[in-house]
This record gives structure tokens, sequence and C-alpha cells, in this order.
């Protein structure tokens, strides 16, 4: 999963047509690595998305522009607009985060 590294790589990522699903995760956060270990199987299910990661504190202005309290959280976006917003609480197993993303391609 490609990390996104500054504001304009984010600005230049959410602009797709696409859907674009963002973690943000730390590198402390335990919940993060466990989340990492399974994350590829999910990213291979969802082929119609494109993935990326980006570190909540070293970008935290876009983590608080976008209401992200807890890590990890995924955060879909697409044509600049953030669409959909899975909280830390709820991003824990690949069972909630493939719910998540399955019941987001409903209401796209």
């Amino acid at each position: 999963m490609e990390r996104i590294l500054s504001e304009q790589q984010y600005r230049d990522t959410i602009n797709s047509d696409s859907l674009t699903v963002i973690k943000f995760d730390t590198t402390w956060c335990v919940d993060c690595k466990n989340l990492d270990r399974f994350i590829g199987d999910v990213v291979d299910q969802h082929v119609d998305k494109t993935f990326y990661a980006m570190d909540a504190e070293e970008l935290q202005p876009l983590a608080e522009e976008n209401g992200v309290r807890g890590i990890p959280s995924l955060l879909v976006f697409q044509n600049g607009k953030k669409i959909a917003h899975l909280h830390s609480k709820w991003a824990k197993t690949p069972a909630q985060i493939s719910e998540y993303l399955t019941t987001l391609e409903s209401k796209v």
C-alpha cells in the first residue's frame, strides 16, 4: 500500500473519480500493526478501490480536517470529498472492514 507523504500528494489522491481508501495510522499504534497483518487480503478483495496509508501524526492537520480521532481509521474519498469514515473502534477485524467496504459499494 502506497504511503501518502505530503498534503499535495493527499489532495491529488482524493480527487480521483474512483473510490480511494486512506488508512490513517501511526508508527506506535498496536491496532494499526494488527490491521497491517490482514489489510492485504482486504485490498485483494476490493480491486475496484485504490488503497493508501498515511501517518495521522505526520500529517496531523489533514487528520483533524477529516475528523480522525482514533487510529486506525479508514476514510473513503471520491472526487475530492470524504464519503465514508470507518472509525478505529470498528476497524479491528477483516470482517468489520470487508462489511464496511461492501456496504459502501451499495451506497455509491
